[in-house]
C-alpha cells in the first residue's frame, strides 16, 4: 500500500501465499474485482461455509490401495473436528497476516509459533526436534 519495504510486506504477501494455497485461488483470479479480494472472500465464508473455499484436491484422500478418490461431504475430512479446527486456524493465519493495515499483522515469530501449535494438534505424538 506504499513506497517503503518492511517485513510487514513480507507478512501480507505469506498471508496471501497461505490463502492460495488452500483454496487453490489467486488473488489475480477474475472473481476478484473490486471490492471482492481473495481475503475478503475468505473471511466472508469462514468459519461456517469452510467447506466452500477449500480446494478441492485436499479434499481427496488415498484408499487402502493407493487410488485418489473425492471425499464426499458426508464423510470427509471436514467432518472431523480437528482437521477442520486446524484448517480454520491456518486460514485465519492467512487472514491476519493478510490484514489491509500493517499494525494488525502478526509477527513472523507468532505466525511460526501458531503454526507449530496446529501441526501438534494434528499430530501429538510427533516428536520435533
Amino acid at each position: 500500500m506504499g513506497s517503503e519495504l518492511s517485513t510487514k510486506g513480507d507478512v501480507y504477501s505469506y498471508g496471501i501465499l497461505l490463502l492460495e494455497m488452500f483454496t487453490g485461488k489467486r488473488p489475480t483470479d477474475e472473481r476478484f474485482k473490486e471490492s471482492l479480494s481473495l481475503h475478503n472472500f475468505v473471511k466472508s465464508t469462514l468459519p461456517e461455509r469452510i467447506s466452500e473455499i477449500i480446494d478441492p484436491i485436499l479434499l481427496q484422500q488415498r484408499d487402502t490401495r493407493g487410488t485418489i478418490a473425492n471425499i464426499t461431504r458426508n464423510r470427509n475430512i471436514l467432518g472431523n473436528g480437528r482437521h477442520l479446527q486446524c484448517l480454520i486456524s491456518i486460514l485465519k493465519i492467512g487472514l491476519i497476516c493478510s490484514s489491509e493495515s500493517p499494525s494488525e499483522r502478526m509477527d513472523m515469530n507468532d505466525v511460526v509459533t501458531k503454526l507449530c501449535s496446529i501441526r501438534d494438534k494434528l499430530h501429538p505424538t510427533r516428536l520435533h526436534s
